[in-house]
């Protein structure tokens, strides 16, 4: 496999004069998952297009092992690439589809269907290796290009939001095969995602861009639990941390606290009024106002507040966040 590593990588557009990506550094493990995440315009797909060799590097220098990559052209990076659009030959069978990613080898036929073959019931499209792209679903679509990929069993996967376009059933699915896929080839992968939850359940670290810079890296529990910044912490966690100013030895504040360390309390001394209930089965959100401060919390599926409702709550002292209104930099986790 390959480790990746990212120096100084800076991506501008003459142009436009847009800073796509700024001072990008990052060291990816051999094997390792990464998830880049943010928000539209991050620079998290011009990272990536970057990596792929799509995209070229303004400034700055990328290490596939210890191999600089700047200037190879992207059939000799040993990566292979899933998009968004699932770019099936329409013409093409599915399992030519599949196939077609080992075509360049001198492979045998026999073993070209036995791999084929295998990464299909893996993917449990199997059973449609006869039929073309239009005689498909989209999730099937999309499977079919995850599968033309793996078979290869490449260095580097480069993910690009593959599995946006799913239902979220299906979508749950595909998150697993994702993780068994890895454990079972071990390829290095880099997975773009606008989906937090997606990269939270597949990632080792994620990296949480801004404005083409990176706010913050670490592993999913320690993003959650340690947002070094105003941003990530509203970034990470759905629904997202609640933020009021506040006054602290003559010094103005913003407290964050996540909606799960908020609760009814009888004796509670923030007094709010419900004002929509989202009851999710296992779960139920209320989303609560107090003057213009506007929150979420948590509570047990069987709670009976609905809209209208006064109700008293809490926070538990010890999951209370603090920043610091200027600088937006976390002050106490």
């Amino acid at each position: 496999m390959a480790s990746i590593l990212l120096k100084n990588v800076c991506k501008y557009y003459a142009n436009s004069g847009v800073h796509a990506v700024t001072d990008f550094n990052l060291e990816i493990k051999d094997g390792e998952v990464i998830a880049l995440v943010g928000p539209s315009g991050c620079g998290r797909t011009s990272t990536l297009f970057m990596l792929a060799g799509l995209e070229e590097i303004s400034k700055g220098e990328i290490y596939f092992d210890d191999r600089l990559i700047n200037n190879v052209h992207p059939k000799n990076r040993d990566i292979a690439m899933v998009f968004q659009n699932y770019v099936l030959f329409p013409y093409m069978t599915i399992f030519e589809n599949i196939a077609f990613g080992l075509k360049p080898t001198d492979m045998p036929e026999e073993k070209i269907k036995e791999k084929v073959e295998n990464i299909a019931r893996i993917l449990d499209i199997w059973h449609i290796l006869d039929r073309k792209p239009k005689q498909v679903s989209g999730g099937q679509k999309q499977r079919v290009a995850l599968a033309r990929a793996f078979i290869r069993e490449p260095e580097i996967m480069l993910l690009d939001d593959p599995i946006s376009s799913l239902d979220p059933k299906l979508r749950i699915w595909a998150r697993t095969e994702l993780v068994k896929l890895h454990k079972k080839f071990k390829s290095t992968y880099v997975y773009v995602t606008h989906n937090q939850d997606d990269a939270m359940i597949i990632a080792d670290r994620i990296v949480v861009m801004k404005d083409g810079m990176i706010e913050q890296v670490g592993t999913p529990e320690e993003l959650y639990f340690n947002p070094r910044n105003l941003f990530v912490a509203g970034f990470i966690g759905s629904p997202q941390m609640n933020f009021r100013n506040i006054i602290i030895n003559e010094k103005e504040v913003i407290e964050g606290v996540r909606p799960e360390d908020m609760y009814i309390d009888s004796s509670g001394k923030i007094d709010a009024t419900v004002d929509v209930r989202e009851f999710l089965g296992d779960r139920t959100y209320l989303y609560c106002k107090n003057g213009d401060y506007t929150f979420t919390i948590k509570v047990s599926p069987d709670c009976q507040a609905k809209s209208g409702d006064k109700i008293k709550l809490s926070v538990n002292p010890d999951k209370i966040y603090l920043f610091d209104k200027d600088t937006e930099l976390a002050i106490i986790n």
